[in-house]
């Protein structure tokens, strides 16, 4: 019997003090859903440089997923971000959950300065829309380990190619018992964070090809 198809969602371990951290309770609550034929897969992922990226390989050994969908929290952000661009830059401004701050180093030494994510990130945001959820593209995943994890995926999807697979990153925001410390910080409900993560995989499986849209930012 053919194995059903994989979708391999990751969430980050809580950071800088958090007790939770959104993307790995909305990416849980998604272990184990069917979409497209294909089954996802959750799996948690420690918010230190280096351990981040390891795990990851590990993971995706594993699954052999067709998908892979990384999720991070951007605390401040008010919409569901899919990010269109990694960097190759490790940058942290606070240290991870290990003590390891890293300043201006390659996350690939040698590595190209950027990846573009493979998903097709406009028409993500144009069907998050369509189903009520704020949305926009983001053209900046930061300097620490959601950009970290991004980037480690995308080098490995160019250096180690599978037929079909494909890979991002998306951003949400805080959970509102996160905000409620932060007065005037945007949040959204993990229950709208979670749909918006089964539309994002949806999408992903299901549009080969890019929406030819406007998603750019003045600044």
């Amino acid at each position: 019997m053919a194995r059903r198809p994989s979708v391999l969602l990751t969430g980050f371990d809580p950071f800088d003090r958090e007790a939770l951290n959104p993307s790995w309770e909305a990416v849980h609550a998604l272990d184990g859903w069917q979409c497209g034929g294909a089954t996802v897969h959750a799996r948690r992922m420690p918010c230190v440089f280096g351990d981040a990226i390891e795990a990851l390989g590990r993971a995706m050994d594993a699954l052999q997923p067709r998908l892979v969908l990384c999720v991070g929290q951007a605390g401040g952000r008010a919409e569901i971000t899919p990010e269109r661009v990694a960097i190759n830059i490790d940058d942290g401004r606070i240290a991870d959950n290990a003590g390891r701050q890293p300043i201006d180093r390659p996350v690939v030494p040698g590595g190209p300065a950027a990846y573009f994510s493979t998903l097709p990130i406009k028409a993500i945001v144009r069907d998050l829309r369509a189903a009520g959820i704020p949305a926009s593209v983001s053209n900046t995943a930061g300097t620490f380990v959601c950009n970290h994890i991004f980037y480690g995926l995308m080098h490995r999807i160019a250096t180690h190619p599978a037929p079909g697979l494909r890979g991002g990153f998306i951003h949400i925001p805080y959970l509102p018992e996160q905000a409620a410390r932060f007065p005037g910080a945007p949040s959204m409900a993990l229950a709208t964070m979670t749909e918006a993560l089964r539309v994002a995989v949806a999408t992903a499986l299901a549009v080969e090809k890019d929406v030819a849209e406007t998603g750019g930012q003045l600044h």
